[in-house]
Protein backbone atom coordinates (compact mmCIF):
# COMPACT_ATOMS: atom_id res chain seq x y z
CA UNK A 1 0.00 0.00 0.00
CA UNK A 2 1.01 3.65 -0.45
CA UNK A 3 0.24 6.69 1.66
CA UNK A 4 1.00 10.36 1.09
CA UNK A 5 2.06 10.98 4.69
CA UNK A 6 3.12 8.20 7.03
CA UNK A 7 3.69 8.98 10.70
CA UNK A 8 5.52 6.67 13.11
CA UNK A 9 4.31 7.23 16.67
CA UNK A 10 0.86 8.33 17.88
CA UNK A 11 1.75 10.41 20.93
CA UNK A 12 2.37 14.16 21.28
CA UNK A 13 4.70 14.79 18.33
CA UNK A 14 3.22 12.22 15.95
CA UNK A 15 -0.41 13.21 16.40
CA UNK A 16 0.41 16.93 16.32
CA UNK A 17 2.16 16.33 12.98
CA UNK A 18 -0.64 14.22 11.53
CA UNK A 19 -3.35 16.63 12.70
CA UNK A 20 -1.58 19.73 11.40
CA UNK A 21 -0.88 18.15 8.02
CA UNK A 22 -4.50 17.05 7.69
CA UNK A 23 -5.77 20.53 8.59
CA UNK A 24 -3.54 22.04 5.90
CA UNK A 25 -4.65 19.53 3.26
CA UNK A 26 -8.08 18.09 4.05
CA UNK A 27 -7.89 15.46 1.33
CA UNK A 28 -4.42 14.28 2.41
CA UNK A 29 -3.97 10.52 2.79
CA UNK A 30 -2.44 10.10 6.25
CA UNK A 31 -1.63 6.93 8.20
CA UNK A 32 -0.19 6.67 11.71
CA UNK A 33 1.57 3.62 13.17
CA UNK A 34 1.60 3.12 16.95
CA UNK A 35 3.29 0.24 18.76
CA UNK A 36 1.12 0.37 21.89
CA UNK A 37 -2.64 0.17 22.35
CA UNK A 38 -2.91 3.76 23.53
CA UNK A 39 -2.60 7.02 21.61
CA UNK A 40 -2.47 10.69 22.53
CA UNK A 41 -2.21 10.37 26.30
CA UNK A 42 -0.65 12.68 28.88
CA UNK A 43 2.44 10.84 30.08
CA UNK A 44 3.22 13.74 32.41
CA UNK A 45 0.13 12.76 34.39
CA UNK A 46 1.38 9.26 35.18
CA UNK A 47 2.65 10.12 38.70
CA UNK A 48 -0.81 11.48 39.55
CA UNK A 49 -2.42 8.34 38.16
CA UNK A 50 -0.15 6.14 40.27
CA UNK A 51 -0.79 8.38 43.31
CA UNK A 52 -4.53 7.85 42.63
CA UNK A 53 -5.30 11.52 42.13
CA UNK A 54 -6.26 10.45 38.60
CA UNK A 55 -8.45 7.42 39.27
CA UNK A 56 -8.39 5.64 35.93
CA UNK A 57 -6.12 5.27 32.96
CA UNK A 58 -8.82 6.82 30.77
CA UNK A 59 -8.28 10.07 32.67
CA UNK A 60 -4.88 10.40 30.97
CA UNK A 61 -6.08 9.84 27.41
CA UNK A 62 -6.72 13.05 25.46
CA UNK A 63 -8.28 11.34 22.42
CA UNK A 64 -8.52 7.71 21.40
CA UNK A 65 -7.85 6.21 17.98
CA UNK A 66 -11.56 6.23 17.10
CA UNK A 67 -11.73 10.00 17.64
CA UNK A 68 -8.90 10.66 15.20
CA UNK A 69 -10.46 8.36 12.60
CA UNK A 70 -13.99 9.72 12.91
CA UNK A 71 -13.39 13.42 13.65
CA UNK A 72 -10.15 14.14 11.82
CA UNK A 73 -9.99 11.48 9.15
CA UNK A 74 -6.67 10.11 10.45
CA UNK A 75 -6.49 6.30 10.73
CA UNK A 76 -4.17 4.94 13.42
CA UNK A 77 -2.90 1.40 13.32
CA UNK A 78 -2.40 0.59 16.98
CA UNK A 79 -0.31 -2.42 17.98
CA UNK A 80 1.78 -1.93 14.83
CA UNK A 81 5.52 -1.63 15.28
CA UNK A 82 7.71 -0.01 12.65
CA UNK A 83 10.62 -2.39 12.08
CA UNK A 84 12.59 -0.77 9.27
CA UNK A 85 12.74 2.40 7.21
CA UNK A 86 14.07 2.14 3.65
CA UNK A 87 14.63 5.74 2.53
CA UNK A 88 15.80 4.75 -0.97
CA UNK A 89 12.62 2.86 -1.74
CA UNK A 90 10.54 5.16 0.52
CA UNK A 91 9.06 2.22 2.35
CA UNK A 92 8.51 1.23 5.98
CA UNK A 93 8.22 -2.35 7.17
CA UNK A 94 5.71 -2.67 10.02
CA UNK A 95 4.56 -5.65 12.07
CA UNK A 96 1.09 -6.24 13.41
CA UNK A 97 1.76 -7.37 16.97
CA UNK A 98 -1.65 -9.02 17.19
CA UNK A 99 -1.46 -10.92 13.91
CA UNK A 100 2.30 -11.44 13.80
CA UNK A 101 2.33 -10.36 10.16
CA UNK A 102 4.67 -7.89 8.47
CA UNK A 103 3.36 -5.21 6.14
CA UNK A 104 5.27 -3.00 3.73
CA UNK A 105 3.99 0.59 3.50
CA UNK A 106 5.14 2.97 0.79
CA UNK A 107 5.16 6.66 1.63
CA UNK A 108 5.65 9.98 -0.13
CA UNK A 109 6.57 11.84 3.08
CA UNK A 110 7.45 10.43 6.49
CA UNK A 111 7.38 11.89 10.01
CA UNK A 112 9.22 10.04 12.78
CA UNK A 113 7.89 10.53 16.30
CA UNK A 114 9.36 7.54 18.09
CA UNK A 115 9.85 9.42 21.36
CA UNK A 116 12.22 8.45 24.14
CA UNK A 117 12.90 5.54 26.41
CA UNK A 118 13.98 5.29 30.01
CA UNK A 119 17.70 5.14 30.68
CA UNK A 120 18.53 1.92 32.54
CA UNK A 121 21.87 2.04 34.37
CA UNK A 122 24.07 -1.09 34.52
CA UNK A 123 23.25 -2.14 38.09
CA UNK A 124 23.41 -5.75 39.28
CA UNK A 125 19.89 -7.02 39.97
CA UNK A 126 18.23 -4.58 37.57
CA UNK A 127 16.19 -7.44 36.06
CA UNK A 128 14.55 -8.57 39.30
CA UNK A 129 10.75 -8.38 39.49
CA UNK A 130 9.27 -5.09 40.75
CA UNK A 131 12.11 -2.97 39.43
CA UNK A 132 10.29 -0.42 37.28
CA UNK A 133 10.81 2.45 34.88
CA UNK A 134 8.11 5.01 34.14
CA UNK A 135 7.68 6.19 30.56
CA UNK A 136 4.52 4.70 29.08
CA UNK A 137 0.95 4.26 30.19
CA UNK A 138 1.63 0.54 30.39
CA UNK A 139 4.46 1.25 32.86
CA UNK A 140 2.05 3.27 34.97
CA UNK A 141 -0.57 0.54 34.93
CA UNK A 142 1.98 -2.05 36.05
CA UNK A 143 3.18 0.10 38.95
CA UNK A 144 -0.31 1.05 40.10
CA UNK A 145 -1.49 -2.53 39.76
CA UNK A 146 1.38 -3.81 41.91
CA UNK A 147 0.69 -1.24 44.62
CA UNK A 148 -3.02 -2.05 44.75
CA UNK A 149 -2.67 -5.82 44.53
CA UNK A 150 0.47 -6.54 46.57
CA UNK A 151 0.35 -3.65 49.09
CA UNK A 152 4.12 -2.92 49.21
CA UNK A 153 5.38 -0.94 52.17
CA UNK A 154 8.74 0.48 51.02
CA UNK A 155 9.82 2.03 47.74
CA UNK A 156 13.31 3.07 46.69
CA UNK A 157 13.67 5.62 43.90
CA UNK A 158 17.01 5.79 42.09
CA UNK A 159 17.30 9.30 40.68
CA UNK A 160 16.15 12.73 41.86
CA UNK A 161 15.03 14.53 38.73
CA UNK A 162 11.52 15.67 37.83
CA UNK A 163 10.03 12.16 37.62
CA UNK A 164 11.84 10.91 40.72
CA UNK A 165 10.50 13.73 42.89
CA UNK A 166 6.97 13.53 41.50
CA UNK A 167 6.96 9.79 42.15
CA UNK A 168 8.19 10.28 45.72
CA UNK A 169 4.99 12.18 46.39
CA UNK A 170 2.90 9.60 44.50
CA UNK A 171 4.33 6.69 46.50
CA UNK A 172 3.92 8.59 49.78
CA UNK A 173 0.29 9.28 48.89
CA UNK A 174 -0.22 5.50 48.62
CA UNK A 175 1.24 5.02 52.11
CA UNK A 176 4.72 3.77 51.14
CA UNK A 177 7.89 4.63 52.97
CA UNK A 178 10.03 6.35 50.33
CA UNK A 179 13.81 6.53 49.94
CA UNK A 180 15.53 8.53 47.19
CA UNK A 181 19.05 7.53 46.16
CA UNK A 182 20.92 9.99 44.00
CA UNK A 183 24.37 9.53 42.53
CA UNK A 184 26.88 12.29 43.37
CA UNK A 185 25.44 15.68 42.46
CA UNK A 186 22.51 17.71 43.67
CA UNK A 187 18.86 16.96 43.07
CA UNK A 188 17.09 18.61 40.12
CA UNK A 189 19.87 19.49 37.69
CA UNK A 190 17.97 22.58 36.60
CA UNK A 191 18.66 24.22 40.00
CA UNK A 192 21.78 25.74 41.49
CA UNK A 193 22.84 24.12 44.73
CA UNK A 194 21.47 26.78 47.09
CA UNK A 195 18.01 26.42 45.57
CA UNK A 196 17.91 22.70 46.29
CA UNK A 197 18.10 23.26 50.06
CA UNK A 198 14.38 24.05 50.56
CA UNK A 199 13.49 21.15 48.28
CA UNK A 200 15.54 18.75 50.39
CA UNK A 201 13.98 20.17 53.55
CA UNK A 202 10.49 19.63 52.14
CA UNK A 203 11.24 16.02 51.20
CA UNK A 204 12.64 15.31 54.66
CA UNK A 205 9.66 17.01 56.31
CA UNK A 206 7.34 14.72 54.33
CA UNK A 207 9.17 11.62 55.56
CA UNK A 208 11.26 10.91 52.46
CA UNK A 209 14.74 9.59 53.24
CA UNK A 210 17.48 11.09 51.07
CA UNK A 211 20.90 9.80 50.11
CA UNK A 212 22.27 12.38 47.67
CA UNK A 213 25.81 11.08 47.18
CA UNK A 214 24.83 7.50 46.64
CA UNK A 215 27.27 4.97 45.21
CA UNK A 216 24.83 2.25 44.19
CA UNK A 217 26.35 -1.22 44.27
CA UNK A 218 23.46 -3.55 43.43
CA UNK A 219 19.81 -4.42 43.87
CA UNK A 220 19.29 -7.37 46.18
CA UNK A 221 16.53 -9.91 45.70
CA UNK A 222 15.68 -13.02 43.72
CA UNK A 223 13.52 -14.05 40.79
CA UNK A 224 10.39 -13.50 42.87
CA UNK A 225 10.94 -10.04 44.33
CA UNK A 226 13.39 -7.32 45.32
CA UNK A 227 14.57 -6.95 48.90
CA UNK A 228 16.89 -3.94 49.11
CA UNK A 229 19.22 -1.58 47.26
CA UNK A 230 22.86 -1.69 48.40
CA UNK A 231 24.23 1.81 48.41
CA UNK A 232 27.36 3.35 49.95
CA UNK A 233 27.84 0.41 52.31
CA UNK A 234 24.21 0.33 53.47
CA UNK A 235 21.16 -1.68 52.46
CA UNK A 236 17.95 0.29 51.89
CA UNK A 237 14.94 -2.09 52.22
CA UNK A 238 12.64 -2.10 49.20
CA UNK A 239 9.50 -3.91 48.09
CA UNK A 240 9.76 -2.05 44.80
CA UNK A 241 12.39 0.02 43.01
CA UNK A 242 11.81 2.82 40.51
CA UNK A 243 14.59 3.77 38.09
CA UNK A 244 14.19 7.51 37.50
CA UNK A 245 17.58 8.00 35.90
CA UNK A 246 16.57 10.02 32.87
CA UNK A 247 15.45 9.51 29.28
CA UNK A 248 17.25 8.96 26.00
CA UNK A 249 16.07 9.32 22.39
CA UNK A 250 14.50 6.33 20.71
CA UNK A 251 16.46 6.70 17.49
CA UNK A 252 17.53 3.16 16.56
CA UNK A 253 15.09 2.98 13.65
CA UNK A 254 16.39 6.23 12.15
CA UNK A 255 20.01 5.31 12.74
CA UNK A 256 19.57 1.96 10.97
CA UNK A 257 18.01 3.86 8.05
CA UNK A 258 21.18 5.94 7.69
CA UNK A 259 19.77 9.24 8.95
CA UNK A 260 22.17 11.64 10.67
CA UNK A 261 22.39 11.11 14.44
CA UNK A 262 23.58 13.75 16.90
CA UNK A 263 25.76 13.73 20.04
CA UNK A 264 22.92 12.64 22.34
CA UNK A 265 22.01 9.78 19.96
CA UNK A 266 19.11 11.95 18.82
CA UNK A 267 17.85 12.25 15.25
CA UNK A 268 19.43 15.37 13.80
CA UNK A 269 16.97 17.86 12.32
CA UNK A 270 17.12 21.46 11.14
CA UNK A 271 14.83 24.25 12.33
CA UNK A 272 12.14 22.94 9.95
CA UNK A 273 12.32 19.53 11.69
CA UNK A 274 13.70 18.00 8.49
CA UNK A 275 16.18 15.16 8.81
CA UNK A 276 19.16 14.47 6.55
CA UNK A 277 16.66 12.88 4.14
CA UNK A 278 14.57 15.47 2.22
CA UNK A 279 11.43 13.32 2.49
CA UNK A 280 11.66 12.59 6.23
CA UNK A 281 10.91 14.82 9.20
CA UNK A 282 11.28 14.00 12.91
CA UNK A 283 9.91 15.62 16.07
CA UNK A 284 9.53 15.15 19.80
CA UNK A 285 11.69 13.27 22.28
CA UNK A 286 13.56 11.42 19.52
CA UNK A 287 15.24 14.67 18.42
CA UNK A 288 17.30 17.27 20.26
CA UNK A 289 16.74 20.96 20.76
CA UNK A 290 18.54 24.24 20.23
CA UNK A 291 18.92 26.23 23.46
CA UNK A 292 18.15 29.86 22.69
CA UNK A 293 20.26 31.27 25.53
CA UNK A 294 23.39 29.10 25.43
CA UNK A 295 23.18 28.70 21.62
CA UNK A 296 24.03 25.03 22.10
CA UNK A 297 22.48 21.73 21.16
CA UNK A 298 20.81 20.14 24.19
CA UNK A 299 18.56 17.20 24.99
CA UNK A 300 15.66 18.28 27.21
CA UNK A 301 12.58 16.18 26.39
CA UNK A 302 9.33 17.98 27.23
CA UNK A 303 5.72 17.36 26.25
CA UNK A 304 5.23 21.00 25.32
CA UNK A 305 8.24 20.91 22.99
CA UNK A 306 7.05 17.67 21.37
CA UNK A 307 3.69 19.20 20.49
CA UNK A 308 5.28 22.32 18.98
CA UNK A 309 7.85 20.34 16.99
CA UNK A 310 5.22 17.90 15.76
CA UNK A 311 3.02 20.72 14.53
CA UNK A 312 5.94 22.23 12.62
CA UNK A 313 6.95 18.87 11.13
CA UNK A 314 3.39 18.26 9.92
CA UNK A 315 3.15 21.76 8.44
CA UNK A 316 6.41 21.43 6.53
CA UNK A 317 5.80 17.86 5.38
CA UNK A 318 2.94 19.18 3.24
CA UNK A 319 4.87 22.10 1.82
CA UNK A 320 4.86 24.70 4.63
CA UNK A 321 7.76 26.81 5.81
CA UNK A 322 7.39 26.95 9.60
CA UNK A 323 10.42 26.75 11.89
CA UNK A 324 11.15 25.88 15.51
CA UNK A 325 12.86 28.71 17.41
CA UNK A 326 14.33 26.48 20.13
CA UNK A 327 13.85 26.11 23.86
CA UNK A 328 14.93 27.76 27.08
CA UNK A 329 14.52 24.76 29.37
CA UNK A 330 11.48 26.10 31.20
CA UNK A 331 10.10 23.59 33.70
CA UNK A 332 8.00 23.45 36.85
CA UNK A 333 7.44 20.55 39.24
CA UNK A 334 5.29 19.99 42.31
CA UNK A 335 7.26 18.52 45.22
CA UNK A 336 4.66 17.87 47.92
CA UNK A 337 3.73 21.40 49.12
CA UNK A 338 6.40 23.17 47.06
CA UNK A 339 6.34 24.56 43.54
CA UNK A 340 9.83 24.40 41.99
CA UNK A 341 10.60 26.00 38.64
CA UNK A 342 13.41 27.16 36.38
CA UNK A 343 13.97 28.74 32.98
CA UNK A 344 17.11 29.55 31.02
CA UNK A 345 20.58 28.71 32.31
CA UNK A 346 21.80 27.71 35.75
CA UNK A 347 25.37 28.49 36.86
CA UNK A 348 26.94 25.35 35.40
CA UNK A 349 25.28 25.86 32.03
CA UNK A 350 26.18 29.55 31.96
CA UNK A 351 29.83 28.75 32.72
CA UNK A 352 29.89 26.05 30.06
CA UNK A 353 28.47 28.52 27.52
CA UNK A 354 31.20 31.04 28.37
CA UNK A 355 29.07 33.78 29.91
CA UNK A 356 30.47 36.28 32.43
CA UNK A 357 27.56 36.59 34.85
CA UNK A 358 26.43 37.54 38.31
CA UNK A 359 23.67 35.99 40.39
CA UNK A 360 21.26 37.28 43.01
CA UNK A 361 18.95 35.38 45.33
CA UNK A 362 16.11 36.98 47.27
CA UNK A 363 13.19 35.77 49.37
CA UNK A 364 9.95 37.72 49.32
CA UNK A 365 6.31 37.17 50.20
CA UNK A 366 3.98 35.67 47.61
CA UNK A 367 1.11 37.96 48.65
CA UNK A 368 0.48 41.24 50.44
CA UNK A 369 0.87 41.33 54.22
CA UNK A 370 -2.58 42.92 54.41
CA UNK A 371 -4.19 39.74 53.10
CA UNK A 372 -5.53 37.69 56.03
CA UNK A 373 -3.47 34.56 55.52
CA UNK A 374 -2.22 33.19 58.86
CA UNK A 375 0.65 31.44 57.10
CA UNK A 376 2.55 33.86 54.81
CA UNK A 377 4.23 31.93 52.05
CA UNK A 378 7.63 33.21 50.86
CA UNK A 379 9.06 32.73 47.38
CA UNK A 380 12.79 32.42 46.81
CA UNK A 381 13.94 33.79 43.45
CA UNK A 382 17.40 33.37 41.94
CA UNK A 383 18.43 35.28 38.81
CA UNK A 384 21.52 34.89 36.61
CA UNK A 385 22.43 38.08 34.76
CA UNK A 386 25.06 38.87 32.13
CA UNK A 387 27.66 41.10 33.79
CA UNK A 388 28.12 43.80 31.18
CA UNK A 389 24.62 44.15 29.75
CA UNK A 390 22.28 43.09 32.56
CA UNK A 391 20.55 40.66 30.17
CA UNK A 392 18.68 37.91 31.99
CA UNK A 393 20.29 34.49 31.45
CA UNK A 394 18.24 32.31 33.77
CA UNK A 395 15.86 32.18 36.71
CA UNK A 396 14.92 29.69 39.42
CA UNK A 397 12.10 29.79 41.96
CA UNK A 398 10.96 27.78 44.96
CA UNK A 399 7.85 28.49 47.02
CA UNK A 400 4.38 27.29 47.96
CA UNK A 401 2.25 29.79 46.02
CA UNK A 402 2.49 31.50 42.66
CA UNK A 403 5.76 30.04 41.39
CA UNK A 404 4.38 28.65 38.12
CA UNK A 405 2.79 32.03 37.30
CA UNK A 406 5.99 33.94 37.91
CA UNK A 407 8.42 31.63 36.12
CA UNK A 408 6.42 32.10 32.93
CA UNK A 409 6.88 35.87 33.22
CA UNK A 410 10.64 35.36 33.30
CA UNK A 411 10.51 32.81 30.47
CA UNK A 412 8.82 35.47 28.36
CA UNK A 413 11.47 38.00 29.44
CA UNK A 414 14.19 35.57 28.35
CA UNK A 415 12.49 35.08 25.01
CA UNK A 416 12.54 38.84 24.48
CA UNK A 417 16.21 39.16 25.59
CA UNK A 418 15.16 41.58 28.32
CA UNK A 419 17.58 43.09 30.81
CA UNK A 420 16.93 43.30 34.54
CA UNK A 421 16.51 47.06 34.03
CA UNK A 422 13.57 46.36 31.73
CA UNK A 423 12.21 43.57 33.94
CA UNK A 424 12.21 45.89 36.96
CA UNK A 425 9.78 48.15 35.04
CA UNK A 426 7.29 45.40 34.12
CA UNK A 427 3.65 46.26 34.82
CA UNK A 428 2.78 43.09 36.75
CA UNK A 429 -0.67 42.35 38.13
CA UNK A 430 -1.36 43.13 41.77
CA UNK A 431 -4.02 42.12 44.25
CA UNK A 432 -3.35 41.26 47.94
CA UNK A 433 -4.23 37.52 47.61
CA UNK A 434 -1.70 37.06 44.78
CA UNK A 435 1.17 39.50 45.17
CA UNK A 436 2.62 42.34 47.20
CA UNK A 437 2.73 45.75 45.53
CA UNK A 438 6.36 44.99 44.70
CA UNK A 439 6.31 41.47 43.36
CA UNK A 440 9.17 39.04 44.06
CA UNK A 441 10.17 39.33 40.38
CA UNK A 442 10.60 43.10 40.69
CA UNK A 443 12.50 42.79 43.98
CA UNK A 444 14.90 40.25 42.39
CA UNK A 445 15.38 42.42 39.28
CA UNK A 446 16.16 45.50 41.37
CA UNK A 447 18.69 43.49 43.38
CA UNK A 448 20.31 42.25 40.17
CA UNK A 449 20.61 45.78 38.76
CA UNK A 450 23.09 46.60 41.49
CA UNK A 451 25.45 43.91 40.23
CA UNK A 452 25.58 44.98 36.59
Amino acid sequence: MKTELLVIGAQAAGMSAASRAKRQQKDLDVLVLEKSSYVSYGACGLPYYIGDLVKSMEGLVVHDAAFFKEKRGIPIWTRHEALQIDPKRKKVMARSLDEGKDKEIEYEKLVIGTGSQATVPPIEGIDYPHVYTLKTIEDGMRIKGFIEEEKPEQAVIIGAGLIGLEMAEAFAARGLKVTILKRPGSILKMLDESMTVPVQEELTKQGVELCLDAEIQKIKGDQKSVAAVSCSGRDYPADMVLLATGMKPRSDLAQAAGLSIGPFKEIEVDERMQTSDPYIWAAGDCVGQFHRISQEKVYMPRGTTSNKQGRIAGENAVGGSDSFAGIMGTAVVKVFDLEVAATGLNEKAAQRAGFAFNSVEITHSSHAHTYPNPHPEPITVRLLVEQKTGRLLGAQMVGKMGVAKRIDVLAAALSASMTVFEISQLDLSYAPPYSPVYDAILIAANAAKKKV
